[in-house]
């Protein structure tokens, strides 16, 4: 019978698998066989005990901190208000590092903070982007402009940020 603890990392392991828009048995074929899906769904039903040294390589396969996977650092978040601005990260590593450097660091410490590891967009808050725009020393309107000719903000930022002021 799988403890509470081995059905919350479960909970974790499949969270992950599916922010980043891997079935069981895409992790298979992404993995090359490494990682059989059997395998991975009893790890995420809490069915099979998975050791520290497996934990740390699944972590490594889907590029997250080990802290990630374990239950005591899932992001609470529910309180939080629904997010408002979209960076498109995909787009963010195309734009050149003495540019995006800033921003990519930020995002880098949202998603860790979230526990957001798919890799493709990251949504912020209005406060994100003040924040953002102290560490450019530019207007949060100017930034997103900026972030908007990137390609790496929704145009949708424009009106939050009209909203603002």
């Amino acid at each position: 019978m799988a403890s509470d603890y081995a059905r919350a990392l479960g909970a974790r392991l499949r969270g992950i698998r599916t922010q980043q828009g891997l079935s069981l048995h895409g992790v298979e074929e992404k993995s090359e066989g490494r990682w059989k899906a059997v395998v991975v769904g009893s790890y995420e039903r809490g069915d099979r005990a998975v050791t520290v040294q497996r934990l740390a390589e699944l972590a490594d396969f889907y590029g997250v901190p080990v802290q990630a996977l374990l239950p005591d650092a899932a992001p609470t978040g529910s309180s939080e208000p629904p997010p408002k601005l979209v960076l498109d990260l995909e787009r963010l590593q195309s734009v050149p590092a003495e540019k995006a450097g800033p921003l990519a660091r930020y995002a880098a410490t949202i998603q860790g903070q979230r526990g957001d590891y798919n890799g493709k967009v990251l949504s912020i808050r209005t406060d994100d982007l003040r924040t953002l725009a102290v560490i450019y020393d530019v207007p949060p309107a100017v930034l997103a402009e900026q972030l908007i000719t990137w390609g790496v903000l929704n145009a949708d930022a424009r009106r939050a940020v009209a909203s603002e002021d």
